[in-house]
């Protein structure tokens, strides 16, 4: 469902990334095939660097569908930064990409705490966000960095994943995957 990223899959990401329902809001936007490969290599050594975490997120074919990113890292927390094609959206992947993402993050990396700053006029992310029962608004509770993140045209919200909640989150959907076993069995 995700591997890293590769200047392979460029030409595929590009082309999905640039619909008009995708492209504004891309973190880093690229206007050229050429411009998406030099932005690809950079996401490739800035996470060598430990800058960020970035994957390319895949359907059930191996086809690259989106990416799923963890930007500006700074003591164990990040912000979450993910788009998928048009043709892919409402069909369940993002949601099974940030289950491996996080698990990833959580689980084999430092990350205590992913934050996701989601612009108030995008109201598909506003409630998908609000879905997940892991997910705190926090605007109040963060209100230096909900402040910090305000300070240009675009206004956001702001929301906390925090590693304590998503594993509280795993642990009871795992409890109810094995009753649901159970029960077939």
């Amino acid at each position: 469902m995700l591997k890293k990223r590769e200047l392979q899959d460029c030409q595929a990401l590009y082309e999905l990334m640039v619909h008009p329902d995708v492209f504004p809001f891309v973190r880093h936007k690229a206007y050229s095939y050429e411009e998406f490969l030099f932005i690809t290599k950079q996401t490739i050594e800035a996470e060598e660097r430990g800058e960020l975490i970035s994957r390319t997120i895949l359907d059930e074919w191996g086809n690259p569908i989106g990416t799923i990113n963890l930007f500006d890292i700074e003591d164990g927390a990040g912000f979450l930064g993910t788009w998928l094609g048009k043709p892919y959206h409402g069909k369940g992947y993002n949601q099974i990409a940030k289950d491996a993402f996080f698990n990833e993050l959580f689980y084999e990396r430092s990350i205590n705490t992913i934050f996701m700053r989601i612009r108030k006029v995008n109201v598909r992310s506003t409630k998908a966000a609000e879905k997940l029962p892991y997910v705190t608004l926090a605007n109040e509770t963060r209100k230096q960095l909900w402040e910090a993140i305000n300070q240009g045209e675009d206004i956001y919200n702001l929301y906390e994943i925090s590693k304590d909640n998503y594993t509280l989150y795993a642990m009871r959907q795992q409890r109810l995957e094995d009753e649901q076993q159970r029960k077939e069995a």
